[in-house]
């Protein structure tokens, strides 16, 4: 039987330490295909994202995914990170923190056969955001 993976506690922990000390806490990502974050913020395939209490909203840090909501350019975006995509995780003023390994293999196992896990994901269409009534 193999035993559930420490991280999200680790990621959990270490967020509630940065933010009991008054540390802005971010994480470092590196981008999948299952991964929910604005792609014209991605560089070399990773995203680093401020996920302290003043910068995110509904942050909800499960076992499988961090969820929440942030603000780019002023405009509020609904993030999903997996997991098992997290990188690292650190203090901004002081850069504690720690760092985790990222398979490869995690993001062509759970995608789609035909997608190339070496091509960056796509970007969204430039310009002013729209709403889009949908029915």
């Amino acid at each position: 039987m193999e035993l559930p993976s420490t991280k999200p506690y680790l990621l959990r922990a270490h967020w509630e330490w940065c933010c009991d000390n008054g540390f802005t806490p971010y994480i470092a990502v590196k981008v999948d295909q299952r991964t929910l974050a604005p792609r014209e913020y991605v560089q070399d395939g990773q995203i680093v994202l401020n996920i302290g209490p003043d910068a995110s909203n509904r942050l909800q840090m499960g076992n499988e995914f961090i969820e929440f909501q942030a603000r780019f350019a002023g405009t509020p975006r609904q993030l999903s990170i997996p997991v098992d995509r997290v990188l690292a995780i650190y203090a901004r003023e002081n850069g504690a923190g720690m760092s985790f390994e990222v398979e490869d293999g995690a993001a062509s196992a759970a995608s789609n056969e035909n997608t190339d896990p070496d091509e960056p994901p796509p970007r969204p269409p430039s310009g002013r955001p729209y709403l889009q009534v949908v029915k």
